[in-house]
């Protein structure tokens, strides 16, 4: 049944993902024919915007015959990200002062479809709509439309600001790692990886202690962590990199501690002893403090 489940979501998932991307082309082939009169004229300035809004219309519309349900749900969320993600590269490739916000726009949706693709693969099982991520919490949306105002706002009264090119590819070494190592941990873990801290111990729940969980007890919130100020340092926000670094220290000290009361339930001392030997991976976090 679980076998079942990944084929049919991932590959759901998957085509509605790329139908997304395909918006690519349309300024592809505005640049390829643009000796075309009809082709420059349809895919170019006002027209090209309402070109793109056709396209998302014909691909909802696509989707909504061919899924239906709990597909579609699942469909439309990863055709959504797949669109950002093309609209990403569109502002990446052009000729524009919004280079940096569209490699964050890349980094975003891929690590919210990246979230959802690796779950249907490792843990079918626990694969729901929740695993893309999207609805994470009230305050990761309002974290997120926080950096894109600043953005904006900066962009506009102090524009030189967010031209540090150097700082932005910074930014963009930290999510790449950030997303490698988040994602290695996920596929080391395999079924033991959940997105929801766990109260109760399955009977295939195993203590996961190789690969980069011999480096970090915690890989996957401390590739989450760099992610997430990556971001904000690729986008060259200053407010949001020190309120991102605060913010993500507080949660994942909090999610630390409350995972290790579980994992001391569940493996006893096991745990204690790998505790003692591997550091959470997340500065000045120790975890769930022990009695001496």
């Amino acid at each position: 049944m679980a076998g079942n489940k990944l084929v049919l979501e991932g590959k759901t998932s998957i085509i509605s993902f790329f139908c997304g991307l395909c918006v690519v082309l349309i300024p592809f082939i505005a640049s390829v024919a643009s000796h075309i009169d009809w082709v420059f004229d349809y895919l170019t300035g006002f027209n090209g915007k309402i070109a793109t809004l056709v396209y998302i219309t014909v691909i909802n519309g696509f989707l909504l015959l061919i899924y239906k349900g709990p597909l579609y749900k699942v469909a439309v969320r990863a055709c959504f990200l797949g669109f950002a993600f093309g609209c990403g590269v569109i502002i990446s490739c052009a000729d524009t002062t919004w280079t940096h916000f569209g490699w964050y726009m890349c980094s975003l949706a891929f690590f919210h479809y990246s979230e959802y693709l690796v779950t249907a693969i490792i843990n079918p099982r626990s694969l729901s709509l929740d695993s893309f991520l999207l609805n994470h919490s009230f305050e990761y949306s309002v974290a997120a439309a926080s950096s894109w105002v600043e953005f904006i706002v900066e962009k506009l009264l102090f524009p030189d600001v967010k031209q540090q090119s150097w700082l932005s590819i910074l930014g963009l070494l930290m999510v790449v790692c950030g997303e490698f190592l988040r994602k290695m941990a996920m596929f080391t873990a395999g079924s033991n990886f959940n997105h929801i801290v766990q109260n109760e111990k399955s009977q295939s729940h195993i203590l996961v202690t190789s690969g980069v969980y011999a480096f970090f007890r915690h890989p996957s919130y401390v590739g989450w962590f760099y992610w997430s100020i990556g971001t904000q340092i690729m986008l060259c926000n200053p407010v949001c990199i020190l309120g991102y670094t605060l913010a993500s220290w507080r949660f994942f000290r909090e999610r630390i501690e409350e995972e290790e009361i579980s994992l001391i339930h569940f493996f006893g001392e096991d745990y204690i002893e790998y505790k003692r030997k591997v550091p959470s991976g997340l500065p000045l976090i120790t975890g769930i403090r022990m009695a001496s």
